[in-house]
């Protein structure tokens, strides 16, 4: 009997702490929708843009379509169409509104979507108050990747507003700019070695049932060897790339891939995403308006094609994402830094520290020399839920550690973003290695 109330008051507990996880997710993406206006919140300015209205209704249907409707057979979807028009790639689900098309729905309003969410969030709530202990073991780790998944659109809203924004002639502000604190002139680059040999990467228990959650793409942990390397301390910062520019970096066919030069030609690349020639000089635009270049912050929305281009210059390379996951295990580099929580949204210069390695985690995603694969050994879970990252396993490359628009308590040092090689509107910069 007493093991059996442990049990019972263990699962209370537990349903507890996901109901609290649950409203403060939820809760973050409602207070970073609230700067915007009905309008701001249904452009989609280019295909790769979702609305931020459509982000979220899509997190929603998520929790109503792989949780709601499979475990509470009392639930009524708000709206049936909805599954048309917020499924985003799930082919086992059914058709779905193109995506380049999402700024064509002008209907369902921001007010309705607002409801939507209002309805789903009570029944969730409802549900994990309720659920007993068999349909708890199946609904939590849907529960957490749901979340999970929402954290990731957070980060999304933010990333697809500033493109929004930047197109308008305005150079509107989401936000004001926060302080940002003074640090002095930056320490100078150094470049960190690390023996080669046979090391481990990859997360422990990756995947839905995993003791702590990671995405199925982060395992399994396996082996792989690397010969002697040595890594930036710091990320490229903007006055670095400027003298790249201004050496004409994007006018030298030498210094791209094939595919990059192509691109760059075919775009009338001549800076990062953002970046502006004006009277001799350059500005950026940020979520808090158009300002003047800060040479001391890190590079920010340059594609993978730029950051090759410019390692390729600076007579380095870009590391593997076998070799930044070493490093930063093997130097201690804990999950702080500039993320969402700091308020800035926008790369800062570096902050005095003894660590070896600075920026690790926060600022940008650091682009990676390695394309999005399997790890060996690699499976997607079963059913409709393994479309979410396996299938995109080809063509694109991998970028490590969170950028400042990246929710707090979100990345970990096994975790795999990745992006076309031409994207730039993720917050994507640079950090060097090279062989020892």
């Amino acid at each position: 009997m007493a093991s059996m109330a442990r049990r019972a008051a263990d699962l209370d507990s537990r349903r507890e702490s996901a109901r609290e996880n649950y409203r403060i997710v939820r809760a973050r993406t409602e207070a970073l929708a609230a700067p915007l206006s009905p309008e701001d919140q249904t452009i989609q300015s280019m295909a790769d843009v979702s609305p931020t209205k459509w982000h979220r209704a899509h997190v929603t249907w998520f929790f109503e379509n792989f949780i709601l409707i499979p475990f509470d057979q009392g639930y009524r979807p708000f709206d049936a169409a909805y599954g048309y028009l917020f499924n985003s790639y799930y082919e086992g689900v059914g058709p779905r509104h193109p995506r380049p098309a999402r700024g064509v729905l002008s209907r369902p309003s921001v007010a309705k979507i607002a409801r939507y969410r209002a309805h789903v969030d009570d029944a969730m709530l409802a549900l994990i108050a309720s659920a007993g202990a068999t349909a708890w073991r199946a609904l939590a780790p849907l529960l957490a990747l749901g979340l999970h998944h929402e954290e990731q659109h957070q980060e999304l809203i933010l990333m697809d507003i500033k493109h929004v924004l930047s197109l308008n002639p305005l150079d509107p502000a989401y936000r004001p700019a926060a302080p940002i604190a003074a640090h002095g002139p930056p320490a100078e680059t150094r470049f960190v070695g690390f023996e080669g040999g046979l090391r481990q990467i990859g997360h422990d228990d990756a995947g839905l049932d995993g003791a702590s959650f990671a995405f199925d793409n982060e395992g399994p942990r396996h082996k792989i060897w690397l010969e002697p390397f040595r890594l930036a301390s710091r990320l490229v910062a903007c006055g670095a790339y400027r003298a790249f520019i201004a050496d004409g970096g994007y006018r030298r066919p030498e210094l791209w891939l094939s595919d990059g030069w192509a691109t760059v030609r075919s775009e009338g690349w001549e800076a990062p995403l953002y970046w502006r020639a004006e009277g001799g000089d350059w500005t950026i635009f940020t979520l808090s308006g158009r300002r003047a270049l800060d040479e001391g912050e890190p590079v920010c929305h340059v594609s993978y094609y730029e950051a090759d281009a410019f390692a390729r210059w600076a007579s380095k390379r870009l590391p593997t994402e076998a070799e930044w996951e070493v490093a930063a295990i093997e130097t201690g580099v804990a999950l702080d830094g500039n993320l969402m929580d700091r308020g800035c949204f926008h790369p800062e210069a570096p902050r005095p520290s003894a660590a070896p390695l600075q920026q690790m985690i926060g600022d940008v995603w650091e682009w990676t020399a390695s394309p999005y694969m399997p790890y060996p050994g690699y499976r997607p879970p079963d059913g409709t839920i393994g479309e979410y990252n396996g299938k995109f396993m080809a063509n694109q490359m991998v970028l490590r550690g969170g950028a400042a628009v990246t929710p707090p308590g979100h990345v970990r040092l096994t975790y795999r973003n990745f992006f076309y090689p031409a994207s730039r509107w993720a917050f994507g910069g640079i950090r060097l290695a090279e062989d020892s």
